[in-house]
């Protein structure tokens, strides 16, 4: 860092006034004393335009991310296997804010009695439905339907609170679909598969990464059996997500590449290339980053639309847009950042609660780190109450960045009145 400086010829006092860090904690930095946050790199990275030089020489992080898609010849022997030795889901709920889901084999729940125990409303049995003509579209109908209003619910409520009437339904969307007449059980499974992507969405928003593959991968089994080979693509995207928010650049990139086969439908590969973008640019790479940009809007601009639930988010009038502020502001460059999470951040629903505070908090980020800590306070103010109500694991940890962002302006007034909420806010919302 020290020679990147010098050779651009700027002093320490220039660079510190440039990123808004301390002269004294870069000195230290320079001097192997103390190691530097990502944060630091980022920002000195892009001032010193090291083009992700200063990024590579950061300890890497490399958890193993267990591979939940399966192989071809894996799929193949699934796709044999009776429908009597699939899953059976058990959940349990109680009286103290807690409760449990488990899957098991369905062979397992029949030696253990499971499926004939008698609670206090005593034992039934579900009827075999066979949906045939309007029957079925209406039931299909409904289920459509219901979806729609827990993805709704899904941007004002906490997923812990949703996730058991959202895990029963796809029970019920599955159970149903086995025997519905042909064409009505196609588009019921992958409905299915659409509930289960999504459980797996809120499953990591409420803490759980292991617990999201797990529901990514019975999302692609319903959506295969419904005869849609492409969702297996979207669940690289959504494992690169994971990887994103542990800070691992080159399995992100690596995965989301994965995702961008050109037999693949457009808005797959433009959200496999968002998230490529992403791992980019938290490795410091500019142009890269940029340039799956570019290819992710022109492939989100194809999609075509049609009667199925969309993949991916629906509050954002311009995805590619918004991941760009987010991408600018891992990248170090956080007042280009600004530049454009104000803008798209105007044009989100006021009732998308969850979306609101996911790109909120980033821009408050951007603002602080661009040295406007006044308004970032302003911002993450207005943001808290949301946070809270939505309770999501991964806006706690852009909270909790944004924490030692601002704890480096502890003098500052707009801090100080900030900090009990903020504290307050971290304590709600992040996961125990």
């Amino acid at each position: 860092m020290r020679r990147k400086r010098l050779t651009a010829g700027i002093s320490l006092g220039q660079l510190a006034a440039q990123i808004f860090y301390s002269k004294a904690q870069l000195s230290k930095v320079e001097r192997g004393l103390k190691e530097p946050s990502r944060e630091l790199a980022r920002l000195c990275d892009a001032a010193l335009a090291a083009d992700g030089e200063l990024i590579s020489l950061l300890p890497a992080f490399r958890p193993e991310i267990p591979d939940e898609i399966e192989t071809t010849e894996r799929r193949q022997a699934d796709s044999d296997r009776s429908m009597a030795d699939e899953e059976v889901w058990l959940m349990q709920l109680d009286g103290s804010n807690a409760g449990w889901f488990a899957p098991i084999g369905r062979r397992q729940a029949m030696l253990a009695g499971l499926t004939s125990a008698a609670g206090v409303g005593g034992h039934f049995s579900l009827p075999s439905p066979t949906p045939t003509g309007a029957d079925g579209a209406g039931i299909l109908a409904a289920f459509r339907q219901l979806f729609d209003e827990y993805r709704r619910l899904g941007q004002v409520m906490s997923p812990a609170f949703l996730l058991p009437s959202l895990i029963a339904q796809t029970h019920t969307v599955r159970e149903v679909a086995r025997s519905a007449r042909p064409g009505i059980r196609e588009d019921l499974f992958r409905l299915g598969s659409r509930y289960a992507e999504y459980i797996g969405w809120l499953v990591q928003e409420n803490g759980d990464e292991q617990g999201a593959l797990w529901w990514t991968q019975r999302a692609v089994e319903l959506a295969r059996a419904g005869g849609d080979e492409d969702l297996a693509a979207y669940a690289m995207v959504r494992r690169a997500l994971v990887t994103l928010y542990r800070d691992d650049g080159e399995q992100t990139v690596a995965l989301a590449q994965r995702a961008q086969g050109p037999a693949l439908p457009p808005r797959i590969r433009g959200l496999a290339a968002q998230r490529e973008a992403q791992g980019h640019a938290i490795l410091g790479d500019h142009r890269a980053s940029m340039t799956c940009l570019d290819r992710a809007r022109g492939l989100l601009h194809q999609a075509s639309s049609n009667d199925e639930p969309t993949i991916g988010t629906i509050h954002l009038s311009d995805p590619a847009q918004m991941v760009t502020g987010w991408c600018l502001h891992d990248l170090g460059r956080p007042g280009q950042a600004t530049e454009v999470l104000d803008r798209e951040l105007a044009q989100v629903p006021a009732h998308a609660l969850r979306t609101r505070a996911r790109y909120g908090i980033r821009q408050a980020r951007a603002h602080a780190n661009a040295g406007d800590i006044d308004h970032a306070c302003a911002l993450a103010a207005d943001l808290l109450g949301a946070a809270a109500t939505v309770r999501s694991a991964t806006i706690a940890a852009d909270l909790r960045q944004l924490a030692a962002t601002l704890n480096r302006h502890s003098r500052h007034q707009a801090v100080r009145e900030l900090a009990p909420e903020l504290g307050t806010a971290l304590s709600l919302i992040t996961p125990a």
